[in-house]
């Protein structure tokens, strides 16, 4: 397994310039984890040790940094954030590495992403949707307005409120709202039929004192072979422990 991860770039569709993060094996089985919104796939997947816990159960991380995040392009013209843009990004991802046989995953609003990849056409073996609701992925407009508001306060929220601790993790992972702007009108809903049709094993996986999203035991209700999973923490904090990560190993080595 390699020590460190190796970053990767790409040009998706539309010419913009996407980063990738690898650690594991190259041979080994691909999984494709995608981080939350304000985030990056350093502070999400490989900070606190998620993605070295899944690749030393023999697998091959690829965490992108998505569109507007971390270390990929952010640009600010809002022709670059049509509708699923990041779903596209993804497919465009999958084809660029020519992946046949992998998982796909996400935390939050990677894992909204990730549903919406499955939605369009990925076929991963099996699927992981962390940190998300079923209302999440219902109805993306009341977190879409949420962030918006967050985005255009800055500076003005109540110190300990949810909007200043969004605006001060915006700040350690170095964020562009001139970027991530745009990008919450390229969010898309996802119909409970699409979701009933997803046939791919699913775990849902959720810390105890999340409900962000919404419910995550009501969305593996919704799918066919989707099973629920509960970790410590709440929204932000059950990335930071170590539970969230070997949920997900187990998952994709059992």
């Amino acid at each position: 397994m390699a020590s460190s991860p190796i970053r990767k770039t790409f040009l998706a569709p539309d010419g913009i310039e996407l980063a990738w993060h690898e650690l594991g094996a190259a041979d080994a089985r691909p999984v494709v984890l995608l981080h939350g919104l304000f985030s990056d796939a350093q502070t999400n997947w490989l900070r606190y040790g998620h993605a070295e816990a899944i690749a030393s159960r023999g697998f091959r991380m690829v965490l992108p940094d998505l569109r507007a995040h971390g270390t990929s392009t952010k640009p600010h013209d809002p022709s670059c954030y049509p509708p699923d843009v990041l779903a596209q990004d993804g497919l465009a991802l999958i084809a660029h590495l020519r992946l046949r046989d992998y998982d796909l995953g996400g935390y939050s609003l990677g894992g909204r992403t990730a549903v919406r990849m499955v939605v369009r056409g990925a076929r991963p073996r099996r699927l992981v949707i962390a940190g998300m609701g079923l209302e999440g992925l219902l109805a993306t407009g009341p977190r879409s307005a949420h962030f918006k508001q967050i985005l255009r306060g800055l500076g003005t929220h109540e110190r300990g409120s949810p909007e200043w601790m969004a605006e001060a993790f915006l700040k350690t992972t170095g964020g562009d709202p001139a970027a991530l702007l745009p990008l919450l009108d390229s969010f898309v809903d996802t119909g409970e039929a699409e979701l009933r049709a997803i046939r791919t094993p699913t775990l849902i996986v959720s810390g105890a004192d999340d409900d962000d999203n919404g419910s995550a035991e009501a969305l593996a209700g919704q799918l066919p072979y989707g099973g629920y999973v509960e970790v410590p923490g709440t929204h932000m904090s059950a990335v930071t422990k170590p539970d969230l990560g070997r949920a997900i190993a187990d998952f994709l080595a059992a």
